[in-house]
C-alpha cells in the first residue's frame, strides 16, 4: 500500500498543537488526553518500582540503565538492551498493520484495543510471575517487555493517527512546552496561548498525578494496581470509534 494511507491517518486524527477551543467544560475537551496521561503516569511508575528499574513507557531510560550497567555490571543488562529490539519491532508491526487498513476504519480504536490487550497480559504476567527479586530473570524480562510493547503501540499511534497530539507517555517535550506556554501567557497573553496554557498544565499535572496515584496504590495491592489504569484505555478505545467525539477531543481533521 503507498504512504497515501499514512497521510490519511494523520490528516484523520490531526490533532493540536495549540489546541483551540471547541466548546463545552475544560473535561469535555481534554478528557482524552488527560486520561492517557494518566495511565501513562501511573503504568511507567508501577513497572518502575516492581520490575527494579525498568522503564515500560520509552527505550531512553532502558538505554541510560544499560549504559550504568557496562560500568557497573548486573544481571539485568541484556533485558536494558533487550528493550530496544523489542520496542522498535512492536513498531514496525503496529505501523505495518496501520498502513493495510484502509483510511476510513476506526484504527485509533482498534490500536487502543490492542493497547488494553498488552496492558492486561502485563498485569497478568506480574501477578503470576512476581514479586520479583531477580533484575535479570527471564520472567521478568518476559512482563516488561509485554508492557514495553503496550506503549509502542500508543507511541506509534502518537506519531501516525494521532497526528501532531502531545505526547501522553513522555514528559520532557510537555513540560519545556508548558514553559514556553507560561513565558506567553505572561508577557503576550491572548486567548490562543491560555487555551495552550490549560493543554500543557493538564498533561504535565496529570501525568504526575498517574505516578502517585500509581505508587500508593502499588503499596497497598502490588499488581493489581495496574488493572484501574487499564479501564480508562478500554473507555476511550470504544469513545474513538465515534468520529463527533474524535472532533470534540480535536483528534479529527474535522475538528
Amino acid at each position: 500500500m503507498s504512504n497515501q494511507n499514512i497521510d490519511d491517518r494523520k490528516d484523520e486524527s490531526n490533532k493540536i498543537e495549540k489546541p483551540k477551543s471547541t466548546g463545552g467544560g475544560f473535561w469535555k475537551r481534554f478528557e482524552a488526553a488527560i486520561l492517557l496521561t494518566l495511565v501513562g503516569g501511573a503504568i511507567d511508575t508501577i513497572g518502575f518500582i516492581a520490575l527494579l528499574g525498568f522503564f515500560t513507557n520509552h527505550v531512553t531510560g532502558n538505554l541510560v540503565m544499560a549504559g550504568g550497567g557496562l560500568v557497573k555490571g548486573g544481571d539485568d543488562l541484556w533485558i536494558k538492551l533487550g528493550a530496544l529490539p523489542v520496542f522498535i519491532i512492536t513498531v514496525m508491526f503496529t505501523q505495518r498493520y496501520i498502513t493495510r487498513r484502509s483510511a476510513d476504519k476506526p484504527i485509533l480504536s482498534e490500536l487502543l484495543f490492542a493497547e488494553v490487550l498488552f496492558l492486561t497480559a502485563f498485569m497478568v504476567s506480574a501477578l503470576m510471575f512476581g514479586p520479583f527479586e531477580d533484575p535479570g530473570a527471564i520472567d521478568l524480562a518476559i512482563t516488561g517487555f509485554l508492557g514495553l510493547m503496550a506503549f509502542a503501540i500508543r507511541n506509534t499511534a502518537g506519531k501516525t493517527v494521532m497526528g501532531k497530539v502531545r505526547p501522553t507517555l513522555l514528559m520532557t517535550g510537555n513540560t519545556t512546552q508548558l514553559g514556553i506556554d507560561l513565558s506567553d501567557y505572561f508577557f503576550d497573553r491572548n486567548r490562543c496561548n491560555m487555551e495552550s496554557l490549560k493543554h500543557s498544565a493538564a498533561i504535565v499535572f496529570f501525568f504526575a498525578f498517574g505516578a502517585l496515584i500509581g505508587t500508593l496504590l502499588y503499596m497497598k495491592i502490588g499488581f493489581w494496581s495496574i488493572a484501574p489504569f487499564i479501564l480508562p484505555v478500554f473507555y476511550l478505545a470504544f469513545k474513538s470509534r465515534d468520529e463527533q467525539y474524535l472532533v470534540q477531543q480535536n483528534m479529527s481533521a474535522k475538528s
